[in-house]
């Protein structure tokens, strides 16, 4: 059984998903600290011709606290209009706003419990099929070094592989997951590329500009543009 494990991300890149889509169990990290001027509350849409970020604002930010125990500030209806600003010419607008307005308004503010819910809700929309899980409600106990805490949850689930996106090369020692009987492999994304308003293409933006763009078959055959590298010691 292949396993990911990742933090949850803002309407995140399609990289995400297919990381999401590349494996049976994908399990949201939650429970480790929150990272300032990650993605766990900002990413970039299209706005005009340019790379636009946007920000969800989290009361008292810190990362003295876990994900999970943090919430978002309260919405105004500003990203919403964004939105509709930035695509309401797009060719599956009427598609996809639906989508991002039912995440927009979900009840909860809980950070983990809203981006497990937009990472559900959109998963669900392009048909991926893998089981989601959140790493606070799997009760494992601790362990001081990261790569231990993963393989704890690999091995709590019956994983025989563990995938990670490719910018963790740096994190983890392929001798640690060997021990345990885990192969230990990243997924790089290919080029992709699709018509936006104009001729000049602007890549890797949030997942909503994907959607906008491209229809869900065009958008599951993207999913599985990748590759995967496996690591051997240290880089």
């Amino acid at each position: 059984m292949k396993a990911a494990i990742m933090q949850p991300y803002l309407f995140p890149y399609i990289g995400y998903f297919q990381l999401i889509n590349a494996v049976d169990v994908f399990v949201v990290y939650d429970d480790v600290n929150y990272i300032k001027k990650g993605y766990i509350n900002r990413n970039s849409i299209l706005l005009g011709e340019s790379k636009f970020q946007f920000t969800f604002s989290i009361i008292g930010a810190s990362q003295n606290y876990k994900i999970c125990e943090l919430n978002f500030d309260f919405f105004s209806d500003k990203f919403l209009k964004t939105i509709i600003l930035a695509y309401s010419k797009a060719p599956f607008f009427n598609d996809v706003f639906p989508i991002i307005k039912r995440i927009f308004y979900f009840k909860d503010k809980n950070v983990s419990k809203f981006l497990v819910n937009s990472i559900i809700e959109i998963a669900t929309y392009l048909q991926i099929q893998t089981k989601i899980m959140i790493s606070s409600e799997l009760q494992l106990a601790k362990e001081e070094k990261a790569s231990g805490r993963i393989i704890s949850i690999c091995k709590s689930l019956g994983a025989s592989n563990y995938i990670n996106a490719i910018g963790g090369k740096l994190l983890y020692d392929v001798a640690d997951f060997n021990r345990n009987d885990l192969t230990l492999e990243f997924l790089q994304p290919g080029e992709i590329q699709y018509e936006q308003f104009t001729n000049s293409f602007v890549p890797w933006l949030s997942i909503i500009d994907v959607m906008m763009f491209n229809d869900v078959s065009t958008i599951q055959k993207m999913l599985n543009k990748y590759t995967l590298n496996q690591k051997y010691g240290y880089y």
